[in-house]
Formats: C-alpha cells, sequence, structure tokens
C-alpha cells in the first residue's frame, strides 16, 4: 500500500457534469409537440401548416434581428425560437390571420424573451406573454387587419362545422362534445386543443427524458378538477377542453418561469388550477390558463423564497448552540 501512488485529477468548476444541453432538451419538446402537431394538421390542413410555418419563420427572423441589435451571437440553433413559435402557433385556431400570429411571435421571441435578458434570465414564458398581448392591443389588430387582408391567402375552405368552442358550448350550458372525443381528438378550439392523448403522449415522453416533472402538471389538473366539483361542474370536461392540459404540460413547465423546488412546484401548480377555474366560472369562458400562468410565474421568485431548501449544516437563527443552551445569560464559569 505505501508503494502505491495516490492520483488525483484537478480540473476547473463546474465539477458536476451532464449530457443535456439546451438544444437537446429543445429538440426534445419540439418531438414532444409532435403528436398534436400533427392531429391540428389532420384536420386543418393547409390552414394549421401554414399558420405554424408563418410562426417559426417570425420566430427565427425575431431572434436573428433583436441579436443583430443588441450585438450578440445568434443562438438560433439552441432551438428555443422555434419552441416559442411552434406554441405560439398552437395557441391559436386555424383562421387566425397570418399577421395576428406573426405580430404575437414577434412580441413573445423579440420582448418576453431577448429584451427580458434572454434564455434562462424571462421572467414570464414568451409563447404565452405574446399570446395574451395581442388580446390586449386588439384595436392595433383591427387596423393591422384593415391594411393586410388583401395579402391573406386563400388555402381553402376549414373542412369543420362551425360552432362554438367547447369552453364556450360549457359556459353556455349547450350540449358538449362527447367526452371521448374531447380525449382522443375534437377540431374545436385551437390547434392545441385537438387532442388530449397526443397532448398527454407529449408529457409522457418529457417526463421519461426527464426535462419536466409530474408536481407541476399533476398540481393543475387536480386543482381544476376539484374546483369544478365544488362549483358543481364536470371537472372532466373542464381538464380535456381548452388549454389546461398544453398550458398544465408545456407552458407551466418551462424551466425559467417556474419554482425549482418539489414543494413550490405544488404551490404553483395549485394556484395556476385555481386560477382557471375562477377565471372560467367568474369571467370570459377563455384564454383562463394563458392569464393564470402568467400571473403565476410572476410570484415564482417569492414562492423560491419561501421554499428553499436548507443550506448543509444550517441551523436557524432562534436555535440556542449547544455550547450555550441551558447557561444562565451574562454567566460565566
Amino acid at each position: 500500500m505505501a508503494d502505491q501512488k495516490l492520483s488525483l485529477t484537478l480540473s476547473s468548476s463546474p465539477h458536476l457534469r451532464s449530457s443535456n444541453t439546451v438544444s437537446n432538451a429543445m429538440r426534445d419538446v419540439l418531438i414532444a409537440l409532435c403528436p398534436v402537431t400533427l392531429v391540428s394538421i389532420y384536420f386543418f390542413k393547409l390552414h394549421a401548416v401554414f399558420l405554424i410555418l408563418v410562426c417559426l419563420a417570425a420566430a427565427a427572423l425575431t431572434e436573428l434581428l433583436f441579436r443583430k441589435v443588441m450585438n450578440k451571437p445568434s443562438s438560433l440553433n439552441d432551438g428555443s425560437a422555434f419552441v416559442t413559435g411552434l406554441l405560439v402557433a398552437l395557441c391559436f385556431g386555424p383562421a387566425t390571420a397570418w399577421w395576428t400570429a406573426a405580430f404575437c411571435t414577434f412580441i413573445g421571441v423579440g420582448i418576453a424573451k431577448e429584451l427580458m435578458g434572454g434564455l434562462g434570465w424571462n421572467r414570464f414564458n414568451p409563447a404565452l406573454f405574446g399570446r395574451v398581448s395581442v388580446i390586449m392591443l386588439v384595436p392595433i389588430f383591427s387596423y393591422l387587419t384593415s391594411i393586410f387582408a388583401p395579402l391573406r391567402p386563400y388555402l381553402g375552405e376549414i373542412d369543420m362545422v362551425t360552432q362554438a368552442t367547447p369552453l364556450a358550448l360549457l359556459k353556455q350550458g349547450a350540449a358538449m362534445p362527447g367526452l371521448f372525443n374531447l380525449f382522443v381528438a375534437n377540431p374545436g378550439g385551437a390547434l392545441g386543443e385537438t387532442s388530449a392523448l397526443a397532448l398527454i403522449i407529449g408529457g409522457a415522453y418529457l417526463l421519461y427524458k426527464k426535462h419536466i416533472s409530474w408536481e407541476i402538471p399533476g398540481s393543475i389538473i387536480i386543482a381544476v378538477f376539484v374546483v369544478a366539483l365544488i362549483f358543481g361542474q364536470n371537472p372532466l370536461y373542464h381538464v380535456l377542453a381548452g388549454g389546461v392540459l398544453i398550458g398544465a404540460i408545456f407552458m407551466a413547465t418551462d424551466w425559467v418561469t417556474s419554482p425549482i423546488t418539489a414543494k413550490g412546484k405544488l404551490i404553483f401548480g395549485a394556484a395556476i388550477g385555481i386560477l382557471i377555474m375562477v377565471f372560467r366560472v367568474g369571467l370570459g369562458p377563455t384564454e383562463g390558463t394563458a392569464f393564470s400562468i402568467l400571473i403565476m410565474n410572476a410570484f415564482v421568485p417569492y414562492i423560491d423564497r419561501i421554499t428553499k431548501r436548507p443550506k448543509f449544516g444550517e441551523v436557524a437563527a432562534s436555535q440556542p448552540s449547544t455550547a450555550t443552551a441551558g447557561r444562565p445569560v451574562g454567566k460565566t464559569n
């Protein structure tokens, strides 16, 4: 033993390494979004394809523009802009004007992501930030419609019966589509709301790849389910209809804009689920998921503070040390 030499390898930090990279993670998110994307294309054909391509192109051009203006190197190869672009497209219905979707993507990638610090520093989910901005700026888009309307391509009729979305039907107390149709495939609403099953398959893939954990989507779904029961409404319709699943699986679990700890994730998700039901029951039937996630994005730093793990060896300030415990104050031996 004495003759054996101890060999030490010296290297700079970080010493904990992982094979996961941002580009690999974004690639997996795009793969996870493929099932619902394909279902939307099946239902809406060229309308869905065109809207998706517009958002992807707008995301890429916006990121290149902002990185150039800010004198930063291009980061298109990490894939985050394409994830945002695809998520924006999935937030809209097939009849959405291309300039509305493009402007929404511009706001999401350019303002919510790049101007707020870039990837890893943004406070709000970029896709939802862009979507809600469009809602708040409706008068501007009414004006844009009068300008760009002649540039809208004809892609054929949308091959579906025009009707209210499942959420609108639920709000009106009208007959709802069957639960089986809502679960497997239903063409009402946005592109990302066409199939709950496709979204769950994508979520299962992200769980398998360990890019997300169960706490946030699970707590959102449970909260929506329980609050719907309290209000005397069918909880399955609320979970399967609208943007609950795509929001819970792909939006609320955004690594940058969600809490770090398991307890924080449960609090975050439960609060989102409760807010969704408050919006749905007390206000309009749509966009409650987007507003709820963005509201809770703002509270993430506070949630992280109140749920942070204690440091190794850390002792609470109020706890007396063992050296002075039981010894009268002001006296020494």
